[in-house]
């Protein structure tokens, strides 16, 4: 589907968070273009390096990126850029955060502790950020305020629940990441 030759104004939004939180999911289910995904089997070559304790069922990973494409309005278009989740990886976060705008920062809140090493280079290249708590089906719906508090993030930094799985709440958490950075700019 190419984009209509009207669209003036192309915004990069990063998708960012630790390994396992759900990316490559909510990029595909924001995105109108099929994402391209940059997917490979976890082998025998990531154990001591990747963490499947918090994703026991986890077949694929991330090598490189994720990209997706959301139009907003006659003139202007998202561009979603998934990052991969592991440590190892962490370089390709300073040229695909290069000219973006901001981030959505999954989190699992289970594993929340996961989180810190993202926040630390998301807060390390000047991004502004909202925070996505990606709801895991039989996990404890932890109060919003309460995740806010333990991850310690600023009074301005707005926190909203979402299941990436699910269109609707991917775009609420995107739509809180927009309006945030407006705000940032007003």
């Amino acid at each position: 589907m190419y984009l209509d030759p009207d669209v003036s104004h192309a915004v990069k939004i990063l998708i960012v968070g630790h390994f396992g939180v759900g990316k490559t999911t909510c990029i595909g289910s924001l995105s109108e273009i099929e994402p391209l995904r940059t997917e490979e089997e976890i082998t025998e070559a990531s154990e001591g390096y990747d963490d499947l304790s918090g994703t026991p069922h986890k077949k694929t990973t991330t090598v490189a990126m994720d990209f997706g494409r959301l139009t907003l309005s006659d003139t202007l278009v998202l561009y979603l850029f998934g990052t991969p989740g592991q440590e190892r990886f962490k370089e390709m976060w300073e040229e695909l955060s290069r000219g973006a705008l901001g981030a959505l920062v999954l989190v699992d809140p289970e594993r929340l502790h996961e989180s810190f090493p993202v926040l630390d280079l998301v807060e390390s290249f000047g991004l502004a950020y909202a925070i996505g708590v990606n709801h895991f089906e039989g996990t404890t719906d932890y109060p919003l305020d309460e995740i806010h508090e333990a991850l310690n993030l600023t009074a301005d930094t707005p926190v909203v629940r979402c299941d990436v799985r699910d269109e609707t709440t991917s775009a609420q958490a995107l739509i809180t990441l927009v309006t945030h950075l407006m705000s940032q700019l007003g």
